[in-house]
């Protein structure tokens, strides 16, 4: 075993007295971290909203037209997968309160840019500024929030970065109502401003503290956020300091957790949940109900709702047992999706086109199927919120060893917003190829794929410190 070895097992952190802490400022700190998922969550749904608005919009008024409008939609994603490899440079390098901080500044510019816009540039210069927020904040903030967490409430706390991202969602849906895009994007400013402040006044993680040598500042730290510093240990000086060298990739305990977390990633956007939410408000309409904008309002608490219960249960019942019942309750609504368009729109067509946003048989048997696809939306929504949503950042902040966490994470997120910008960019000619029923079968078969990978390659992280999962992985 080498030196580096030894350190990996030497426990950073333990509850004090083999007790679970009794401080609460660490739920504070975490809420304070959590603002980060929630200006990101805005940033995202920000473009439900204001795209009508701005397709709308009448000259000499500042307007989208349909190219404009795709790329005001996906470019947040480039964003986002620079913001990763960024993010994953800062944690390291900045630390991981500093990099929270700094990511304040893009989201709070990008909205500015977007609130004083005068063409399209600048509009879609705002939202890249934002994406680019967005992806260090996915990256940091679990970062930030598994450190400072005890093992008995980390799955709780690390599932809140899920559920603020959705919140985040909902709230730029529910705000889309009665704000115009500008006064949306002078919205968006507020949960950034909100982090700046209440960061300043959190402490760095008492990890990144003792990797730098800062152990009174660690001691402070830990009484802070645990109410004690008694029952950890300074790690001796080593391989936190080595950085990354491609060589590490040899060592199970690097090459596991990346085969891990980047497959977690990949799974997660390959799911079909861009093909279910860019389906939703047609479907909806399909059901006959009134105003179908009021899709994105459902869809949205219903993402709220079970992302809260799985934060709540995560601790209890564990990553695995909820990845894999995720994953079985989305293979069954992906396959009646399937059907529902099979059922609807199946039969052969001589046109080399198939024009995915018109409607489907409005026979009566049509509009009776449109229940079957409301159901099955809702039931792959609530499965994918009590799995597959939080759980894949929940263990990328818990798998990697601390010496590989910066760059580990960073390639996490990078395969995260590079899939996420491929389907999007790619599902309209998927569907040409595939037809709608084929697509959703396709999505089927990749969450059948993501439950035999769940239970074949991912360990359960619950209860465990980040120093056990870390010697789990490298066998000892």
């Amino acid at each position: 075993m080498t030196p580096g070895d030894q350190e990996e097992t030497q426990p950073l952190l333990r509850p004090p007295g083999g007790s679970a802490p009794r401080g609460r400022r660490v739920f504070l700190a975490a809420f304070a971290a959590a603002l980060g998922p929630l200006s990101f969550g805005f940033a995202l749904g920000y473009s439900s909203p204001a795209i009508p608005s701005l397709r709308r919009a009448a000259p000499p008024a500042l307007r989208l037209d349909d190219a404009a409008a795709s790329w005001f939609g996906a470019i947040v994603t480039l964003g986002a997968a620079a913001g990763g490899v960024l993010g994953g440079w800062l944690v390291d390098r900045a630390g991981r309160k500093l990099s929270l901080l700094l990511c304040a500044v893009p989201f709070v510019a990008g909205f500015t840019v977007i609130t004083a816009a005068q063409n399209v540039w600048m509009l879609l210069g705002g939202r890249l500024l934002t994406g680019l927020a967005c992806g260090i904040a996915s990256l940091v903030a679990p970062v930030y929030i598994s450190e400072i967490a005890y093992p008995e409430v980390r799955g709780l706390l690390g599932s809140c970065v899920q559920l603020m991202v959705v919140i985040g969602i909902l709230l730029a849906y529910l705000a889309g109502w009665v704000l115009k895009w500008r006064w949306l994007a002078v919205l968006g400013c507020a949960p950034p401003s909100f982090m700046l402040l209440l960061m300043c006044c959190m402490p760095e993680t008492p990890r990144y503290l003792l990797t730098q040598h800062k152990r009174q500042e660690a001691v402070a730290a830990m009484q802070f956020l645990w109410g004690s510093e008694q029952g950890w240990e300074e790690p001796p000086v080593g391989a936190e300091h080595e950085g990354f060298h491609l060589a590490q990739l040899r060592r199970p305990g690097v090459y596991k957790p990346f085969i891990i977390g980047i497959s977690l990633m990949a799974f997660q956007q390959l799911s079909g949940i861009n093909a279910v939410m860019f389906y939703a408000e047609t479907i909806f309409e399909e059901a006959k109900f009134k105003d179908s904008s009021l899709a994105s309002v459902i869809v949205g608490i219903i993402q709220v709702l079970f992302t809260a219960i799985a934060a709540l249960v995560m601790d209890r019942a564990g990553r695995r047992l909820l990845l894999a019942l995720s994953g079985v309750v989305m293979v069954f609504s992906t396959s009646a999706f399937g059907a529902y368009f099979k059922l609807t729109q199946g039969g052969p067509s001589n046109s080399s086109h198939v024009d995915l946003l018109a409607p489907v048989s409005m026979e009566p048997a049509g509009v009776g199927l449109a229940w079957l696809a409301v159901g099955s939306m809702c039931l792959f929504i609530a499965g994918f919120a009590m799995g597959w949503g939080p759980i894949p950042w929940l263990l990328m902040s818990e798998i990697f060893p601390l010496h590989v966490k910066g760059v580990a994470t960073g390639v996490c997120v990078l395969t995260n917003w590079f899939m996420a910008f491929l389907v999007t960019k790619e599902f309209s000619s998927l569907m040409e190829v595939l037809r709608p029923y084929g697509a959703f079968w396709l999505a089927a078969a990749f969450c059948i794929f993501s439950v035999l990978f769940t239970l074949a390659c991912v360990p359960e992280t619950k209860g465990k410190t980040l120093e056990q999962i870390t010697a789990h992985f490298e066998g000892r």
